[in-house]
């Protein structure tokens, strides 16, 4: 099973006793914080939740799949989530 975007919304809003308008206006400025933050460098942590983070990809040579020519993939950044303590002992079932 999955969750949506609106699930989690209507979900929080009635934990919360807000409205579901309130929860994706905190949503919003929560995830343009952390795009503002990783676009910088900077490393956000929710202490025992997750840890959100930029990294660096060194340049490579990769291999096309459909006709096996070797190519050169440039460097770049990715994201790395790294799950908390709380978040492993919801997953584990403790």
């Amino acid at each position: 099973m999955a969750k949506n975007r609106s699930e989690i919304v209507a979900e929080v809003a009635e934990k919360a006793g807000t409205t579901q308008a309130q929860v994706n206006g905190v949503l919003d400025a929560l995830f343009q914080t952390l795009e503002t933050s990783v676009s910088n460098g900077e490393k956000v942590t929710i202490p025992g939740w997750l840890s959100v983070e930029r990294t660096e990809r060194k340049a490579r040579t990769g291999r096309n799949p459909q006709t096996g020519e070797t190519i050169n993939i440039p460097a770049g950044h990715s994201v790395k989530l790294s799950a908390g303590s709380k978040l492993k002992a919801a997953a584990s079932g403790k």
